[in-house]
């Protein structure tokens, strides 16, 4: 990471320098050819206040060119575009400049310039020509130099330049890079440490809190993530392993001849109840299991809640009367979207965990709303949940009166099962729970 922020910012400083140097040498050409057009139009003035050039039969050699003027080419032109003069080539060699677009412009408009390649010095050349007064056209030129020789011309001082900024910014990148990066090393460092735990040290840049607020939640999550794990690997083996005991227990007595026709009796009964709670909690974790893949809501479907619902009370009545509990059901047209075997099971395992955890005599009242709020609604009068421990009944094989659920034949899973059937239909779940007076689990749809 380190390496990759060094090079990304030499590379920006890089073509920083180069933009800055290509832009500084544009301007420097356009300020270059600027001053060359100054130079030339006050070139052309003072040689125009020389009145050399106010007759047609002046002998050259008496033009005497001061010492920077003579430096540039100097060139007389007549009206019908023939040379009369020129310092720097002889005339007689020189053809008709009437089409030499500077001159048409100084006899048109009296003062005219150009930049070209000169067909006499083969050079890019930079002309200025001014109307005398006497109609004839004075043209002062001087090599334009291109903007790549004046690129050139800077070059050594640009590299020099390049070199230093290009040293400064890798030591700078490095000197930022460590100070940006120190804060996430030492985060990193300090996950497994008591720094992940309450008071929490806050980074030294604020725009890190966010970033290390979600890194401590991840490893909080992971870790209650392992913990669950753990506890739900320690409690199916503690489960399974108690019906399988009583089970092996009474079999081993029995091969062995060691109980009388009376107890056997007993004694198959018990191996049939163990057999059948060692069933339904495979069941229950088969199911469990197969709920955490579950995540697509692509199999839903409409359906009217208060059907499903009503079939499980019809179903469940016969197990309410034997447990002495009181089924009494109110509902109404519910439309939901959502699978119709969830809704059986999640109200199967709601109202089972109602008469379970009843009383003698006690009641379970069960409800369907529809509207623009639909719900369902599960209350009980019976043995109520601790306040300390409401959090937690919805946790696999937790159980709030652990002698009791084995009683009544509870996996501790329906609850479980419950959450996750809810969480799939992005349902909420609400409880409300008093102790000795019952309790109400209501799911929103």
């Amino acid at each position: 990471m380190k390496r990759k922020i060094n090079t990304r910012l030499v590379l920006i400083a890089i073509l920083a320098v180069l933009a800055s140097t290509i832009s500084t040498t544009i301007v420097y050409y356009n300020l270059f050819q600027r001053q060359i057009r100054n130079d030339l139009s006050v070139s052309a003035k003072l040689l125009k206040d020389t009145h050399y050039f106010e007759t047609s039969d002046i002998n050259p050699d008496n033009i005497d060119l001061s010492t920077d003027i003579r430096e540039l080419r100097v060139t007389w032109v007549d009206t019908d575009g023939t040379v009369l003069y020129d310092n720097d080539a002889s005339t007689t060699a020189l053809g008709n400049h009437s089409d030499r677009p500077e001159i048409q412009e100084a006899f048109e408009n009296g003062v005219g310039e150009c930049v070209r390649r000169s067909n006499t010095m083969n050079k890019n050349t930079f002309y200025y020509a001014v109307l005398l007064d006497n109609k004839t056209v004075l043209r002062v030129s001087t090599e334009a130099g291109s903007i790549w020789s004046v690129f050139l011309a800077v070059s050594p001082m640009i590299m020099l330049i390049v070199i230093i900024i290009v040293v400064v910014c890798i030591a700078l990148s490095h000197m930022l890079t460590r100070q940006l990066i120190a804060p996430i090393e030492k985060m990193a460092q300090n996950m497994e440490d008591a720094s992940m735990e309450p008071p929490y040290k806050e980074p030294p840049y604020k725009e890190l809190v966010p970033f290390a607020s979600m890194i401590r939640k991840q490893h909080t999550d992971i870790l209650s993530a392992a913990k669950a794990r753990q506890d739900f690997s320690a409690n199916v083996s503690h489960e399974l392993k108690t019906p399988l005991t009583a089970i092996s227990g009474y079999a081993e007595l029995i091969e062995a001849g060691m109980v009388d026709e009376e107890k056997q009796k007993h004694f198959i009964q018990e191996i049939r109840k163990n057999a059948q709670r060692l069933l339904s909690l495979i069941n229950d974790i088969i199911r469990l299991s197969e709920l955490d893949r579950t995540d697509s809501q692509s199999a839903f479907e409409k359906f009217d809640l208060n059907e499903i619902v009503a079939e499980c009370m019809e179903a469940l009545d016969v197990n309410a009367k034997n447990r002495q509990v009181t089924l009494e059901y109110t509902g109404e047209k519910c439309n939901i979207c959502g699978s119709k075997e969830m809704m059986r099971e999640l109200t199967d395992n709601l109202v089972q965990n109602a008469i379970r955890y009843n009383k003698p005599n006690g009641s379970v009242w069960v409800e369907v709303h529809g509207g623009d709020q639909p719900r369902l609604v599960v209350k009980d009068n019976g043995i109520g949940i601790p306040a300390d421990e409401q959090q937690r009944i919805f946790e696999r094989f937790y159980r709030v009166d652990k002698s009791r659920s084995k009683a009544t034949g509870g996996t501790g899973l329906g609850l479980a099962i419950v959450k996750h059937i809810v969480e799939i239909h992005d349902a909420k779940l609400s409880l409300e729970s008093e102790l000795g007076q019952g309790t109400t689990i209501t799911v929103n749809f």
